[in-house]
């Protein structure tokens, strides 16, 4: 028996993705490596022969001669997974789909596939391709949540390492929190489970051995529980203090910075960035959202505790709750401009199905029906605001996309992030890396970092004001070049989606952008 694991490429450029590597001419390649396709190799009987295809890096191989295909993927891959489905179906190929959207949204895609996979598969596994062997598969299967101690380690020994910037590892799955339009807790639950510090670290092992030498610690909110996480954050720094300094991502929720040990023990670690959650700083809107942890406490402030410690910090930006009026683009930018956060992942408040959100909208009558799913992109919304109007949501979310990624307004953040990078630790005597220490990939990314400055004269002069500062200040550099390559990713989703413009930006210039142009 064959399988042929497909990870489809997204249905556009996103703030994660790595899409500008094609775009600039350069092989294709991913941010991260794709966990869902190589544990389900490692699901897979050991006698099966597998393939595993990811699309951000190579072609589909439509005349694959495995038996069976089998396809996964998230909400912001579903028009791709869905046209893949039917292609091989057309060649009389049978289909699997599984993953977070054929769990979240299982009726968008019976008609596609031969066979439906939701929830996690660690403990149905062995049912599937015992059912699959023997030519009796059912329609649908249905996981529960299983011990992590059951999932095994990735095969990443069938998938394109070479072409991933970020190794990748779950510590976990669930949150706590239940922020209403989240759909984490619908698919994975509230109550996290946390997969043994002994196989975290046989894992680090095997990303190391593969070449990675950055990883992405998959988790929704790594640092929940925080005596456990600082167990795990213990045995890292002694992996890392051992022969392997392996840098780290991962996602967070602010609240974790009113615990100094554990900020301290994320930087110790090697977490070098987190993507927090902000989302506004309308106070009634995160009591709308049920955001609980972002209330009572200064955003800002807390943001540059981490950036004090050496950790950068991407944030997450929501616009379109319902007690977001028109002034709320504003206020963002406003808001923005007061960090050190250079990388914004801005979007318009999405209903996903199955979330408490979803319900909500859809009992008051104001779910929209075809327009974009995906949370955290700016091209629009499928809930009819109240506070605005859908034109003016849409007007405000381009105008404000323009304003945070103008050239100067970007590098004022910047600047701000280099002067504060590292002021909770002692100094460090570090020396500019030599690009031969990084591998392939990543110099790529670095050269496309640094093309940033022939986008246009403004792009030019902020990026030498930028760079001349990170030279200054050696133990920048190369956080700095990463920033910079997701600027770049940035403005390819924009021009992807029609959506940069720079004089639409309604910011008028600041005294401190105009010293960062």
């Amino acid at each position: 028996m064959s399988l042929y694991i497909v990870n489809p490429a997204a249905d556009f450029p996103t703030y994660f993705g790595a899409e500008i590597l094609a775009a600039s001419g350069r092989r294709p390649g991913v941010m991260m490596a794709d966990l869902s396709s190589t544990t389900l190799a490692a699901l897979a009987p050991s006698d099966l022969d597998i393939e595993i295809c990811d699309e951000g890096v190579a072609p589909v191989d439509l005349d694959h001669p495995a038996e069976w295909v089998a396809i996964t993927g998230k909400v912001s891959q579903r028009r791709r997974m869905i046209a893949l489905a039917d292609a091989f179906r057309r060649r009389g190929k049978k289909v699997i789909i599984g993953g977070p959207y054929a769990s979240l949204s299982p009726d968008h895609l019976r008609d596609h596939c031969d066979v439906l996979v939701c929830g996690e598969a660690e403990e149905i596994a062995g049912e599937i391709f015992a059912d699959l062997r023997a030519g009796r598969s059912r329609d649908a299967y249905f996981g529960e949540k299983p011990s992590l101690d059951k999932s095994p380690p990735p095969r990443w020994e069938l998938y394109p390492v070479s072409r991933a910037m970020l190794g990748a590892v779950q510590t976990s799955r669930g949150c706590p929190f239940e922020c209403e339009f989240c759909d984490v807790i619908q698919y994975l639950g509230r109550k996290q489970r946390h997969k043994p510090i002994a196989k975290v670290i046989a894992e680090l092992d095997n990303l190391w051995r593969h070449g990675f030498r950055a990883a992405f610690l998959a988790d929704d909110n790594f640092t929940a529980y925080r005596s456990h996480c600082k167990e795990l954050l213990e045995a890292m720094a002694h992996w890392r203090r051992d022969g392997r300094p392996m840098d780290f991502v991962t996602q967070i929720s602010i609240d974790a910075t009113r615990d100094d040990e554990l900020m301290d023990m994320l930087a110790e670690a090697g977490v070098h960035q987190v993507f927090v959650g902000i989302e506004t700083p309308n106070v009634e809107s995160l009591r709308e959202a049920g955001k609980r942890q972002n209330l009572k406490i200064d955003i800002a402030g807390e943001v540059q505790k981490l950036i004090d410690r050496r950790i950068s910090v991407m944030g997450g930006m929501i616009v379109g709750f319902d007690h977001d009026g028109p002034s709320v683009f504003s206020q963002q930018y406003e808001f923005a401009m007061s960090t050190a956060i250079p990388i914004y992942s801005l979007g318009a408040l999405m209903a996903s199905e199955a979330t408490p959100l979803h319900d909500r909208i859809t009992r008051e009558g104001r779910l929209l029906q075809g327009t974009v799913e995906t949370q955290a992109v700016p091209w629009g919304s499928n809930i009819r605001p109240v506070t605005m109007t859908m034109e003016e949501l849409n007007a405000g979310l381009h105008n404000l996309c323009n304003a945070l990624y103008a050239p100067a307004a970007f590098g004022e953040r910047m600047l701000r992030f280099i002067d504060g990078f590292g002021r909770a630790r002692a100094p460090v005597d570090a020396k500019i890396p030599e690009a031969s220490s990084f591998r392939e990939i990543e110099q790529e990314a670095m050269q496309i970092a640094a093309d940033v400055r022939k986008l246009g004269d403004k792009e030019g002069r902020m990026w030498n004001k930028v760079w001349g500062a990170a030279l200054r200040k050696p133990e920048t550099v190369t956080i700095v070049a990463r920033i910079m390559f997701q600027y770049a990713q940035a403005r390819h989703m924009f021009d992807k989606g029609n959506y940069w413009e720079p004089q639409l930006a309604y910011a008028p210039p600041r005294p401190q952008a105009q010293a960062a142009e």
